[in-house]
């Protein structure tokens, strides 16, 4: 069955697959689908309220995708969660909304993608968020007060905000204990990120206080144009090349809905916007990838392109909670679903728009190098460095990609400017991340908890996802191969390890009950050796997984150009996070929705479209 035809059809109506689309909308003479496997939950309050994030995890707004043993983490599968829904993982996610650094978007250019640097680019972050005021008098408590330069006032989409309650004082805390070691960011991190302490934004409403997500904030207001469809519950299977064109080109989608199999066309293209696991997987399943992979499952070759799927980088998080102070509100009571807490929390948030349930309980960040590189141990990185460069000779054949992440990699840990690892705070126990024991999902303790993390910011492990069957409905095999590279090991290690100085230092210290008593008694370790067995024991998934459809040269492995055009085939861009070349240190929404409002102006200059 063939429906009639569009100008432009976006296949996922995820966090850049939405806000593309109602982009383009803005056109009126353009006809716009979206088609979107999950359904639109929009006024469902376990999307809308902030605190309830988790239990999305292992619903039917979840993938609930799982990688392959990882041989780096005691042979643990790790659960990826990524968004089953309008909006994406937009609507499942955690909310921090977290800032790049110039140096790192600069990098994208200089892997090849010409125009994709910071100057180009910041403007595309500030077009899809609103910033939030800053109260007045709360400077202090908010740790902004020393900033020098802030970030003008913004008007996009996206609604942010400070979370949770201003007057926390973990905020304050965190900002002086860094201070005091010479690493508090000095100015607003959306003007100038460098290293240093600051407190993140969340993609929370500061009024409503709900989530503020791709569909509510970019679909919902525009959804009654004419000229825009959004088909839920629908799985495309493949796209639909023209079988008389001599250069393979993109002409529609196959789907399926409601047990029926339809076909749509596109007269100008097809925009993929799948997610970094499932576009990959759709364009093998179309015939676009390498050839080894394609014939195993009896795919035919459209395009052979090596890159597909592979390039697979993702963050990698290992915490650690420690027992609060009696009087530091946290969210511990949630975890154990204390009936009266919950159901005051729940009056709370529906009648002011207050209390527990208005944040996931992560206020504060920071990013950081290694600090303990910068003195004794630079020696030891250098050596580090040396023994692991990639070799173009066997037996390591090392690819052109490999020299290049390296490089970048080198200059990046070896400069005190730049950060390998970003640190967290989270206010209250991580009821998600497995016993470090015996591998198995923690049980809530009584008491206040605070929970502290450092994340892996410059992986040098790469991994993949491939297709694992010509059928659509079967999970892509997902390996991210997690810490395979010696440095991210003893990166991550190392960043761990400096958490134990942090929970020491004053003021921070203050706010946790003394002796320090950790939520995992293992978790109380004194040197690298056991920050590295730690590591290994309780590291998991940032879910940021990314690169998998790279924007690099196709000669070192890249799939899609500076235009996001896939090589070799015409009318197939792919727009999410599998292009992105290198992930920003922080979480990777906000780089999504820069890289989708590229996206729209860069598709609307080609075709001079102008409302």
């Amino acid at each position: 069955m063939t429906s009639a035809a569009y100008d432009f059809i976006i296949v996922g109506g995820g966090t850049a697959g939405i806000a593309i689309a109602t982009r383009l909308s803005e056109i009126s003479n353009q006809r716009i689908l979206v088609v979107e496997a999950g359904s639109d939950n929009n006024n469902d309050v376990r999307v809308n309220i902030p605190a309830f994030y988790a239990a999305l995890q292992g619903t039917e707004l979840d993938w609930c995708f799982e990688t392959e043993p990882q041989k780096k983490l005691n042979g643990r599968v790790i659960n990826v969660n990524q968004g089953k829904a309008l909006g994406g993982s937009s609507a499942i996610n955690n909310h921090v909304f977290a800032p790049p650094t110039k140096t790192l978007i600069d990098t994208w250019e200089a892997l090849g993608n010409k125009g994709w640097n910071w100057d180009n680019f910041k403007n595309y972050y500030a077009k899809a968020y609103s910033s939030p005021a800053i109260p007045e008098g709360l400077e202090k408590e908010l740790g902004v007060d020393g900033w020098f330069t802030k970030n003008g006032r913004t008007s996009g989409p996206i609604q942010l905000s400070f979370p949770g309650d201003h007057l926390h004082p973990v905020r304050k805390a965190w900002a002086e204990t860094f201070k005091t070691k010479g690493y508090l960011m000095d100015s607003d991190p959306w003007v100038n990120a460098t290293v240093g302490a600051f407190s993140n934004l969340y993609s929370v409403d500061p009024v409503k206080k709900e989530r503020s997500h791709s569909a509510k904030a970019y679909y919902h207001p525009v959804k009654d144009r004419a000229n825009f469809d959004v088909l839920t519950n629908a799985v495309v299977e493949k796209v639909v090349f023209d079988k008389g064109s001599q250069q393979p080109k993109v002409i529609g989608v196959q789907y399926r809905h409601e047990a029926q199999t339809r076909i749509v066309r596109a007269s100008k293209e097809v925009i993929i916007s799948a997610g970094a696991l499932q576009s990959p997987k759709l364009l093998e399943l179309s015939g676009i990838g390498s050839a080894d992979i394609l014939q195993r499952y009896n795919i035919e070759v459209v395009k052979e392109l090596k890159g597909v799927g592979e390039n697979l980088q993702d963050h990698l998080v290992c915490d650690f909670a420690i027992e609060a102070v009696d009087n530091m509100d946290t969210l511990d009571c949630l975890a154990r679903q204390e009936p009266k807490s919950l159901e005051k929390a729940m009056n709370d948030f529906m009648v002011n728009h207050t209390g527990l349930l208005t944040s996931a309980g992560i206020t504060t960040f920071a990013y950081m190098p290694v600090v303990e590189h910068l003195s004794e141990g630079r020696e030891a990185l250098r050596k580090l460095l040396k023994e692991n460069r990639p070799s173009q000779a066997p037996p390591n054949n090392a690819t052109s990609q490999d020299l290049a992440y390296f490089e970048i990699a080198e200059q990046m840990l070896l400069d005190p400017t730049q950060p390998s690892g970003a640190y967290l705070t989270a206010l209250g126990q991580n009821p998600i991340a497995p016993d470090p024991v015996t591998g198995l999902k923690s049980k809530p303790l009584d008491g206040k908890f605070l929970t502290i993390a450092a994340v892996l910011a410059q992986p040098l492990s790469r991994g993949s996802v491939h297709a694992a069957s010509s059928d659509i409905s079967v999970p892509p095999a997902v390996d991210p191969n997690y810490l395979s590279s010696p440095i991210d090991v003893e990166v991550l290690s190392q960043h761990v390890l400096y958490l134990q100085n942090i929970v020491r230092s004053a003021p921070l210290g203050s706010l946790l009950k003394q002796p320090l008593r950790y939520f995992h008694p293992s978790a109380n370790f004194e040197n690298l050796e056991g920050a590295m067995k730690y590591v290994q024991a309780r590291a998991s998934t940032m879910w940021h997984p990314a690169g998998t459809c790279s924007m690099l040269p196709e000669a070192i492995g890249g799939v899609v150009d500076p235009e996001l055009k896939v090589y070799g085939v015409k009318n197939l861009r792919v727009a999410d996070s599998s292009i992105v070349p290198l992930l920003p240190p922080g979480n990777l929404q906000s780089t999504v929705y820069a890289l989708a409002e590229r996206a729209a102006d860069i598709i609307k200059t080609e075709y001079k479209l102008v409302d």
